[in-house]
């Protein structure tokens, strides 16, 4: 059981089972079923159409390149998340987006929804202060310099072995 506490009172959740939906943490002071809470979160494989080239980025003073990627918002559509965040964070408009998959990342308690994003070219960059740096790597380059065994990873080395 992920949530140990009622969200709403504080109680102490115990397991009771729900008819088909199995055991579901429980609040027996609420007399309600709490089902579990997370974020949910979007990373972008960007690919310049121009030069069929990936942009890879450095955040937060780390050294090592990751993807585009950042929350949703409540009630916002995933594709609508994917567009926003790489506008918010490059400048760049999304012309195309192709779901890929989803990671559960325990870390941050986060679903990750990752997808594709196709840019014309480069020339709307404009980076917002969440970007130390950025590359754009052909689809090898990028393979070798991602983060490695991160999350990032995982979904980019997937996107390039499907299209390979």
């Amino acid at each position: 059981m992920l949530e140990k506490h009622c969200r709403e009172c504080g109680c102490e959740l115990i397991e009771k089972e729900l008819k088909g939906e199995g055991c579901v943490p429980y609040c027996t002071r609420c007399g309600e079923f709490r089902f579990p809470m997370y974020n949910v979160a979007v990373s972008m494989i960007v690919i310049n159409r121009q030069t069929r080239t990936i942009l890879l980025i450095r955040q937060y003073g780390r050294p090592s390149f990751i993807l585009v990627a950042g929350y949703v918002n409540r009630g916002e559509p995933l594709e609508q998340a994917v567009v926003r965040e790489i506008k918010e964070e490059t400048g760049m408009t999304a012309e195309r987006i192709r779901f890929i998959r989803t990671r559960f990342f325990e870390r941050s308690n986060t679903l990750m929804c990752n997808f594709t994003a196709f840019v014309a070219d480069d020339s709307e960059w404009n980076p917002n202060s969440e970007i130390d740096s950025a590359e754009w790597f052909t689809f090898d380059k990028a393979r070798e310099n991602i983060r490695p065994n991160s999350l990032a990873a995982y979904f980019l080395n997937a996107y390039l072995n499907e299209e390979e």
